[in-house]
């Protein structure tokens, strides 16, 4: 009986995983793409060891993706959904082997609907493809842990190099499973044998190419993650910034979940009866240090809501585990716990918010104002700026000596997947930061050239592109209406202004105002 029961649990959590991967698979290519997306698909198209903002394992899965499904949304968003499949995958295999079937069962049900894994497992980013990487590193390390055999500790150094190549915060993964073996009596003595650091060089072997790159490219890489980690920024605390990323994380987690993920951790050193007792430590310490290290960094710095996600995909594993059951009795208490009452509230007001961010995505339903309508104005008008850039270009005199422009890469890299034939397009940095683009075009490749540019401001042509051009003509307007699958609205979300330019002068690197900036290279 209770072997047809784990059958049964086990069984649906492959099946509400597997529902999930169909949707996202439609769902992916119903809206146009965001500009982080349509940057790294150009990545994908100058296929490198390394690039300036991030490592380069989501251009080439990108890259792979687009060969056999062409430039789709769906094709460029394919790996994020793969990776979050295998991310589903193996959270149901920790929850399974270590705690029960029920476990599993939940820890499918929480890790579907948090909005954070699913912006992460729809948009092309580096997120999903380091979670697939922290996942299988959780994995293999637990079992390495368990067991102590070559092959699982090999499996998680191969995990771990993988989640390296995908995102660079990866290596906080390093210390968080050391910190669990250290202060496990059970499984301290693993760290006596070479097998742990075998895995982790092995890891580092697979991140060489990229220290490599970026050996030979100004450590780039290093000096871009130093400055957004608030590196140029004199060492004082702004209870601002922490304000502002715990509301993220709330947000992101939604204030239910992000209460029952913090109940886990505290929980985790008194666990319930069932499962084994060191695997709720083992996900504490897979998941805490990573989100209190960015607690604690949002005291110095501005920090990005989604640098902490590999943090939250084993505290979803725990946080089932311990609280997803209704049962008469607890290990503390003769009723449910408040984890255990929060707990279906937590998972249904979860998938509400999520179901409700996707809606408004394809289908706004709520007259959120333009100014602070972040998915209108990521997701709007970009075919309408290609299809209106390409009639501009080929209005030009010497159209074949014309490259399509803009002054941030974003910009650029949506005229580049939305203009009709996917032209190589420029960003030109004078006046905002370093990026890849540097690497890809020179002066010299474009001196004397006209170009069409975009802008969000009706005045380029009188403050910054008369310093690089010869001549700019005043801009036409393109005002964007927001847009889904099912029509317009008509309410106006942004406006472009659309340039033509003539002689180019040169220009385009990102020029420092200080020399202090430590992405300055000389």
């Amino acid at each position: 009986m209770e072997w047809q029961q784990r059958r049964v649990y086990i069984r649906a959590a492959w099946f509400w995983i597997g529902i999930f991967f169909v949707f996202r698979l439609v769902y992916s290519g119903v809206f146009l793409l965001v500009p982080d997306e349509t940057n790294y698909w150009q990545w994908s198209r100058h296929l490198a060891w390394g690039y300036h903002d991030q490592a380069p394992m989501i251009a080439w899965a990108i890259r792979l993706s687009t060969f056999f499904f062409g430039y789709t949304e769906m094709g460029v968003r394919l790996p994020s959904i793969l990776a979050m499949a295998v991310v589903s995958a193996y959270l149901i295999r920790i929850a399974g082997r270590w705690i029960d079937a029920r476990a599993a069962w939940h820890t499918a049900l929480i890790s579907q609907s948090v909005l954070l894994f699913n912006v992460g497992s729809l948009l092309a980013t580096p997120d999903a493809i380091q979670a697939a990487g922290w996942a299988g590193a959780a994995y293999h390390t637990a079992r390495a842990y368990e067991d102590g055999s070559w092959g699982e500790w090999l499996k998680s150094g191969a995990w771990f190099g993988f989640g390296m190549l995908s995102k660079y915060t990866m290596i906080l993964f390093v210390p968080s499973v050391l910190m669990f073996g250290l202060f496990s009596g059970l499984h301290r003595k693993r760290l006596a044998s070479p097998r742990p650091y075998c895995a982790a060089l092995f890891g580092l072997l697979l991140f060489l190419p990229v220290i490599r790159w970026n050996a030979q490219n100004n450590w780039n890489s290093i000096r871009h993650v130093a400055h957004i980690g608030g590196a140029d920024n004199p060492l004082t605390w702004n209870l601002k910034f922490l304000g502002e990323f715990l509301a993220t994380q709330i947000g992101l987690l939604t204030p239910l979940v992000f209460l029952i993920i913090v109940m886990a951790w505290y929980t985790s050193f008194a666990p319930p009866p069932w499962g084994k007792k060191w695997i709720y430590r083992f996900l504490f310490f897979t998941s805490f240090p990573m989100v209190l290290g960015f607690i604690l960094l949002s005291l110095h710095t501005r920090i990005y809501g989604n640098w902490a996600g590999a943090g939250y995909i084993t505290a979803s594993v725990l946080a089932a585990s311990i609280f997803g059951r209704k049962i008469k009795a607890t290990f503390r208490h003769k009723g449910p716990n408040l984890g255990q009452r929060v707990w279906p509230w937590s998972v249904g007001s979860s998938y509400l918010f999520t179901a409700l961010v996707l809606l408004q995505t394809v289908y706004p339903v709520f007259p959120i104002p333009s100014k602070i309508d972040r998915i209108s104005g990521e997701i709007s008008g970009w075919n309408e700026l290609g299809k209106k850039a390409k009639e501009l270009l080929q209005g030009m005199p010497r159209s074949e000596s014309t490259f399509l422009f803009a002054m941030h890469y974003q910009e650029a890299s949506e005229l580049a997947f939305y203009t009709p034939g996917n032209p190589r397009t420029v960003s030109i940095n004078r006046w905002g930061r370093p990026n890849v683009y540097d690497y890809w075009w020179t002066d010299s490749d474009l001196k004397g050239w006209d170009g069409i540019g975009v802008t969000y401001d009706p005045v380029s042509h009188l403050n910054r592109l008369n310093q690089v051009f010869q001549r700019v003509e005043p801009p036409k307007e393109l005002s964007i209406a927001e847009s889904s699958p099912f029509g317009t609205s008509g309410r106006v979300v942004k406006t472009f202004y659309l340039y033509r330019c003539y002689g180019f002068l040169g220009g385009l690197r990102w020029m420092p105002e200080s020399a202090r900036d430590i992405r300055a290279t000389g």
